[in-house]
């Protein structure tokens, strides 16, 4: 790697004495999509005209003051980094924003002493950010106290920042507007979480929530918390276990299209679920996929099972292939490609999860997993890196840019979907499948994206598998 030159880690400032009328300083920066999403972020700005392209381009004039702020930024920051530098004082400005800044755009901004004032050590600057056809966008003067101390400081590094727009969870939501709610049985909402989901996944269009479980406990719930739901049907049951078989009855009655987890356990209602004969059992093992919006992540990427089967079988793990390689049809990924995690990227008998991989790759190849791309063993970082994968000399069409994850046991799968969530700031939904209907599947811990995700998730699922 090249030697950084000693003069670019430093800051040096010019003090009063040492301006003279006609120095100059400048710097260079393209506006891009994420600058002004950090910029709506430190300031507090969500104004839509700054956000949507689409309302800029019809709203000239707001683009204009929202994209001629971040200019104005821009000449902060020469003032503050190079001339005067450390110790300026911003006094004030006149600046004329005359023409848009669109994305993708180059500008120069540059600073030029024009007049010293001793009194106060003031240094009146002309301003000029021009765009790369060297046409004026912003034009003005700004005032500012000049140091009278040298300084010389180290460069502070920028911290990375990711920046997560939440794109794919709209474009999720988007997918079910317009589209009927689905009629969903919420089993046992007796906590404030589980109450408010369902009314939040409502107000939202995607489900027609029936609330199952003790009338009296829901109702004296919603009236302390607030949570109107006067439009909602009541199913009155005794306790938890009597909702979960009594919202498995509605499922197989087609009253309900829809299961969305409570306050209850999961392992009641999933009990209720797989009953032999009163539940809603098909020939597929019944399992869990979480759908992640990772940043930096350039896909969707869903990971099972981290919620429902603790250390499933070879036969097992066909199924919860099969069930996550199927949502990904519904979610429009129709040739998805699946990873089959492990420590390492070879086969040791020692691993039984190297030999499960290379199991269930073979039964791909024969037949036994349809509408997919599978590969494994691989470890986490070849399955998501292209980078990774070359280091190890992988050669595959699934490794560095997996679509699905599928790991090991649900302790491995539930670390990994929790630091996702957690630590890179993933969006996430969860759906539990294999059973003749969809499962909403969420926990307390979960934020209003990720219940309302959850839900579109289900729904869109449930259409599809409707004939």
């Amino acid at each position: 790697m090249d030697a950084v030159p000693a003069d670019d880690l430093m800051i040096e400032n010019r003090t009063f004495d040492e301006i003279a009328i006609g120095d100059c300083a400048s710097l260079q920066r393209t506006l891009s999509q994420d600058d002004i999403a950090l910029f709506a972020s430190v300031s507090g700005d969500v104004n839509p005209a700054h956000l949507d392209p689409a309302f800029a381009r019809a709203n000239l004039f707001h683009r204009i003051i929202a994209h001629g702020m971040w200019g104005g930024a821009l000449i902060s920051a020469v003032f503050g980094t190079k001339l005067p530098g450390p110790g300026t004082i911003y006094v004030s400005q006149d600046l004329h924003f005359l023409k848009p800044v669109s994305l993708g755009d180059a500008l120069t901004v540059s600073v030029t002493a024009s007049e010293k004032r001793a009194a106060r050590h003031e240094v009146v600057f002309t301003c000029r950010c021009t765009n790369q056809h060297g046409v004026d966008a912003i034009v003005g003067t700004a005032v500012v106290i000049a140091p009278t101390e040298k300084v010389r400081l180290p460069r502070i590094a920028l911290p990375e920042v990711r920046v997560s727009r939440h794109e794919r969870y709209r474009d999720l939501l988007a997918r079910c507007a317009g589209k009927p709610p689905l009629a969903t049985a919420v089993v046992h909402p007796c906590d404030r979480a589980s109450l408010e989901a369902a009314v939040e996944a409502a107000a939202a269009g995607l489900i027609a929530p029936i609330l199952v479980g003790p009338e009296a406990k829901i109702r004296t719930l919603a009236a302390a918390e607030k949570i109107d739901i006067a439009p909602f049907r009541l199913v009155d049951v005794a306790h938890s276990h009597a909702a979960a078989r009594k919202a498995v009855e509605m499922a197989r009655g087609a009253e309900v299209a829809l299961l969305m987890k409570g306050s209850l356990h999961t392992d009641e209602l999933m009990s209720a679920l797989v009953a032999t004969d009163s539940g809603l059992r098909t020939e597929r093992r019944v399992s869990h996929v979480y759908l992640f919006d990772v940043p930096g992540y350039p896909r969707p990427l869903l990971v099972t099972d981290a919620a429902v089967n603790i250390m499933p079988s070879l036969e097992d793990k066909r199924d919860i292939v099969q069930n996550a390689i199927d949502l990904a049809h519904v979610l429009g990924l129709m040739v998805p490609k699946v990873a089959i995690l492990s420590a390492v990227e070879t086969i040791t008998p020692k691993l039984v999860s190297t030999l499960d991989a290379a199991a269930l790759c073979k039964m791909a190849d024969r037949g036994q997993i349809t509408g997919a791309l599978l590969d494994g063993p691989l470890a986490f970082d070849n399955a998501v890196s292209p980078e990774a994968a070359r280091d190890k000399g992988i050669v595959s069409a699934v490794a560095g840019q997996a679509d699905i994850l599928v790991v090991p046991d649900l302790v491995s799968g539930n670390m990994l979907a929790k630091q996702l969530t957690f630590l890179a700031g993933a969006d996430a939904a969860g759906v539990v499948l294999g059973a003749r209907v969809p499962v909403i599947l969420t926990s307390r811990a979960d934020g209003a994206r990720t219940r309302l995700a959850s839900c579109a998730v289900a729904a869109e699922l449930a259409r599809g598998q409707r004939p």
